[in-house]
């Protein structure tokens, strides 16, 4: 089930919560709640949206605002891991791209570490293994929505998008819960939830009315 705007917001898919108290969305009624998506080998989350969900959290954590932390794995398993979040939670340090990046526009101390903690609760995205075997049907699912006019193309061009469907599929290790159940494209990506607990917002990449529909929502 893919969650609508306008409609009840489903609760977080978490594997763990690795800072913070556990919490989730039905927990936090009569507050608005932003959800802050990032993964821990995505440079763009450090530089822009987990600072973004800091200034929020220290300007309105008073006024009745959550801010929730949620990383999650769609590429890059064996970066995206709850062992280099723990890591990055405990002690500030950033891996692969993240690191190279961060370094590159000296943004970091000690070699590797962030100069600011995150203050809000953080969890780990619910990761499924996909086991299931790759069925024409899912294939078919994807050509559809993502290739137009498929059926004009010669036969040598559809076995090639084929094959890039099924190499797709395979690279698609594991399903993020959260990550698929909002519909999300990338990281870092927000989510805003308002006092009734309905989904008001889903955006990706950098958000420049974020603190716009905070303010608008609190005075509902």
């Amino acid at each position: 089930m893919v969650a609508k705007i306008g409609a009840k917001a489903p609760n977080l898919g978490v594997s763990k919560w690795i800072q913070g108290l556990p919490t989730n969305i039905d927990k936090e009624k009569d507050n608005v709640v932003l959800v802050e998506v990032f993964q821990v080998n995505c440079p763009g989350c450090f530089l822009y949206g987990i600072p973004q969900a800091i200034d929020i959290y220290q300007k309105y954590r008073k006024e009745g605002v959550t801010v929730l932390g949620i990383a999650t794995a769609f590429e890059d398993f064996d970066k995206n891991t709850i062992e280099n979040l723990e890591l990055l939670l405990a002690k500030g340090e950033v891996i692969g791209e993240t690191l190279k990046a961060l370094s590159q526009y000296g943004q970091l101390i000690d070699g590797n570490k962030l100069p600011y903690k995150i203050p809000f609760p953080v969890g780990m995205d619910l990761l499924k293994k996909e086991d299931e075997p790759i069925s024409k049907t899912k294939m078919d699912e994807i050509i559809q929505a993502n290739v137009p006019g498929f059926e004009s193309y010669s036969d040598s061009q559809k076995s090639e998008i084929i094959e890039r469907v099924k190499q797709y599929l395979k690279s698609k290790e594991y399903s993020a819960q959260t990550f698929e159940e909002f519909a999300l494209r990338g990281t870092p990506s927000t989510i805003l939830i308002d006092k009734k607990g309905v989904l008001r917002d889903v955006s990706f990449g950098t958000n420049n009315f974020l603190e716009e529909n905070i303010k608008k929502m609190l005075n509902e």
